[in-house]
């Protein structure tokens, strides 16, 4: 673990985000769950390592549920993510969510593993839902991670009240 800061997005980091989505994900866009969600224009946190921006989360909040909707690190087991995700669980508390929830694809082995040691549970797998998703984002490609054919979401969630 290394020393890492964390701070909101803020109006200057727009145009960052926007090239680290570009970057991480290939695209400005995202979809979860057949939303298109747009990571430069949602409110977030980067992190800071000795003053360079290593990682960042979006998140949104919608009746009274938490979504993050991105989280990348560039600097792998510093610690990052998951201060990332602690300060997205602080605000979706402070909010008055009861649920902090993302959506991760069937290839993302390394998420699903990271995720459920932070306490999310898996809670749906959303079969073939990456179908509609190419409708909405077409350069979504057919084959991700290690080979596995990319076709599922999978639906992660924390329930607050349970844990704040």
């Amino acid at each position: 673990m290394v020393n890492i800061t964390i701070l909101p997005i803020n109006a200057s980091d727009r145009e960052w985000v926007a090239q680290f989505m570009h970057e991480q994900w290939g695209s400005d866009k995202v979809i979860s769950r057949g939303v298109v969600h747009y990571p430069q224009s949602l409110p977030g946190f980067v992190a800071l390592y000795k003053g360079e921006k290593v990682g960042l989360v979006t998140y949104n909040i919608l009746e009274g549920s938490c979504e993050i909707v991105t989280l990348n690190s560039t600097l792998l087991s510093s610690g990052a993510g998951t201060a990332l995700i602690e300060a997205v669980w602080d605000i979706a508390i402070k909010s008055g969510c009861k649920r902090l929830w993302l959506i991760t694809t069937n290839d993302n082995l390394n998420a699903l593993r990271f995720y459920q040691k932070r306490g999310f549970v898996l809670v749906a797998v959303h079969r073939n839902a990456l179908e509609q998703s190419r409708k909405l984002k077409p350069e979504i490609s057919l084959i991700g991670n290690d080979g596995i054919p990319l076709r599922d979401e999978i639906e992660l969630e924390i329930t607050l009240d349970e844990k704040a």
